[in-house]
């Protein structure tokens, strides 16, 4: 097995799902598990590390992609030169270290990393480790910007009560607020959005609960922003809401670029297949002077990046909230 090169292991854990890649000479297939769960003390990381531990085990014996394993040669029986462990919330942890000492333990892999899922983000967004700046737009909404050494800034992220604006959920929120208006008969009511809205949820009495009380009311939220995006063209209430959720996302990205050196700017999430919304995320950068590159991957291409990286130079940027390397 002279030569061959390391394997290297990228896992990216979110709210909705566990993804995981291997990287030799070439990348494997990526495969999936349940996302992070919560319980009374917090995210379970052991049954996270477990799960991926199993996927591992039935990917390891398939080499990758353009990387023929050598005869005799099963990478079942090779621990992983790196891995790569990009998750959500860890800034919200108190114990990131009790992170990768169970990740490190649990895969065992002669060099580990756990990193914010914001910084991976980052890195598969720009395609580099270098200075640049990311807002991710999904149910929830995160800006992330860095320079990999004296400036690490994230802004907003902080769940459809207190922020996230910008995100699906925020836009859904402000969705049925105007179709409540409507249904109150006050101004800027949308009664597009009242009827949309009450086909998809039902009627109106019923969504205090559904998307305060219930315990997946982002997710709720969320599934409304649609019914807004696709109203924008034809309603003019819908339209005011997508411009100012891509212009509040262009703002939460300019500062978290703030500072930066000639930084990479970039965004990510479906909420950007909007043209309404992209349009006003990039009107608000071009406003400031800048611009954004399309981006060129997700978190776990950046998981896979940081692992790359690690494995060929020996040596990857370190910071105690938002990448720990063992």
């Amino acid at each position: 097995m002279t030569g061959r090169p390391g394997t290297v292991v990228a896992v990216d854990v979110g709210g909705s799902g566990l993804r995981l890649q291997t990287y030799a000479a070439g990348p494997g297939p990526v495969v999936t598990a349940p996302g992070a769960r919560v319980g009374a003390a917090g995210i379970d990381v052991a049954a996270l590390v477990a799960d991926a531990r199993s996927l591992l085990a039935h990917t390891a014996a398939r080499p990758a992609r353009d990387d023929p394993a050598p005869d005799g040669c099963s990478g079942a029986t090779t621990a992983p030169e790196v891995v790569v462990w990009s998750m959500r919330g860890l800034l919200f942890l108190a114990d990131r270290a009790a992170v990768l000492a169970a990740v490190v333990a649990g895969l065992d892999a002669r060099r580990t990393v756990v990193v914010s899922d914001a910084v991976a983000n980052l890195v598969g967004a720009t395609g580099r480790i270098g200075a640049g700046a990311v807002v991710a737009a999904g149910t929830g909404a995160v800006a992330f910007g860095t320079d990999f050494d004296a400036q690490w800034r994230r802004v907003d992220g902080w769940g459809h009560v207190l922020g996230d604006a910008g995100s699906a959920a925020a836009l859904g929120m402000a969705g049925l607020r105007s179709a409540l208006r409507a249904h109150d008969g006050l101004a800027d009511g949308s009664r597009a959005l009242l009827r949309a809205a009450t086909e998809l949820l039902g009627p109106p009495e019923t969504w205090p609960r559904l998307v305060m009380a219930a315990p997946d009311a982002p997710e709720r939220l969320a599934s409304v922003a649609p019914l807004v995006t696709g109203a924008a063209e034809t309603d003019a209430v819908a339209r005011k809401l997508c411009v100012r959720a891509g212009t509040q996302l262009a703002t939460s990205l300019l500062r978290a670029a703030d500072g930066l050196d000639q930084p990479v700017l970039s965004a990510t999430g479906g909420l950007l297949a909007s043209p309404v919304i992209s349009d006003a995320l990039d009107a608000g950068l071009e406003a400031a002077g800048e611009r954004r590159s399309p981006a060129a991957g997700g978190a776990l291409d950046g998981a896979v990046h940081l692992g790359r990286h690690l494995r060929d130079a020996g040596t990857l940027p370190q910071h105690p909230a938002y990448l720990l390397v063992d």
